[in-house]
């Protein structure tokens, strides 16, 4: 099912929501990045891989990880939700490189970037070369 043609929020749990903040800090200035799957819109699994590129302005994600993150969300029968990475120190929407590269119609991009106040994240719907914000919530959780 395509989250955004089915007009789903995609919904995070907090301890979820922290895996993706542990990534992203734990690679600054590096820019993290990964996979979120899950089904009905709420995020079930949080996949960090590595940035190929080891880059603190491009992530590219290594090719064999992201094959087995594939392969895994199959064989669980989940759905590819959401990507996720970050901008330690850009901008808090997708960049020009971010729109060019990006190859998954119908799955949302979720960007963390950081601010004098830390670490937030903003959710957004790409289609061809334009962008728009998507609604994300956290909800209760383990």
């Amino acid at each position: 099912m395509d989250p955004l043609e089915s007009g789903l929020v995609l919904k995070i749990r907090q301890d979820l929501w922290q895996q993706i903040l542990d990534d992203v800090e734990y690679h600054a200035p590096i820019e993290a990045c990964g996979l979120l799957a899950g089904k009905n819109g709420e995020v079930t699994k949080v996949y960090p891989i590595a940035n190929a590129l080891a880059s603190p302005v491009r992530f590219r994600m290594a090719p064999v990880e992201q094959l087995h993150v594939f392969m895994d969300i199959d064989a669980q029968s989940l759905d590819l939700l959401a990507i996720y990475h970050s901008h330690p120190n850009g901008p808090p929407q997708p960049s020009p490189t971010d729109l060019d590269e990006f190859a998954y119609p119908g799955v949302l991009y979720l960007i963390c970037h950081c601010s004098v106040s830390g670490w937030s994240c903003s959710c957004f719907n790409i289609s061809g070369s334009h962008f728009e914000s998507a609604r994300f919530e956290f909800i209760p959780g383990e």
